[in-house]
């Protein structure tokens, strides 16, 4: 299963890149996860300015800067989304990234990490809802963080006092990504099975 981990954030400093390499690297634990790190800041895009709707645009052209986000995403077989809250949501670069979105995660399992303050739960509730509208299947669990810059250090790595926690956050993160591969190979043979009766 191919699982792209989104870092939801541009901005210089972020901590969302921390949090992201944690979850690549206990993903990366899963024998049947290819978990790969797609960094906002590689796919550098204008403001979403088309004058029809992406899905229902049959004659739609697209720069290569934008193509090259779109095919990217269409790669995945599942998504984790790695957001901040910003007052009260998720960044403005993320989602202008995901207006440009099509049908690339059609009936694909997705979920959110997210971090800042209540562990960016708040960014969680409007994410899925903009998710839903891709059409992705959202699974029930994700996994948020307060105190960041306290737990995980710059090089993903959680701390000590962390891990001794029965229920802390790799618990919540394991428990997360188990479901997440559920959902990714049951969905993936459904959508196989689709393909061939179609």
């Amino acid at each position: 299963m191919k699982l792209l981990i989104i870092i939801g954030s541009t901005r210089p400093g972020r901590l969302t890149e921390r949090l992201a390499k944690w979850v690549e690297a206990s993903a990366k634990k899963l024998p049947e996860i290819d978990a790969e790190l797609v960094d906002l800041a590689d796919y550098p895009l204008p403001f979403m300015n088309e004058p029809r709707s992406p899905r229902f645009n049959p004659e739609r052209h697209l720069p290569p800067e934008i193509q090259k986000w779109v095919q990217k995403m269409a790669e995945g077989d599942a998504y984790i989304f790695v957001t901040p809250e910003y007052n009260h949501s998720i960044p403005g670069v993320l989602k202008n990234t995901l207006d440009f979105i099509t049908w690339e995660l059609v009936k694909k399992p997705a979920t959110i990490v997210s971090h800042g303050t209540v562990g960016g739960a708040r960014a969680t509730m409007h994410l899925k809802e903009i998710l839903s509208e891709s059409r992705a299947a959202i699974i029930p669990t994700q996994v948020a963080v307060a105190g960041l810059g306290d737990k995980i250090d710059e090089a993903g790595q959680l701390s000590t006092e962390q891990k001794t926690l029965e229920y802390g956050p790799q618990t919540a993160l394991d428990n997360m990504l188990g479901e997440l591969s559920w959902y990714g190979q049951a969905l993936s043979a459904a959508r196989a099975k689709d393909q061939t009766s179609s």
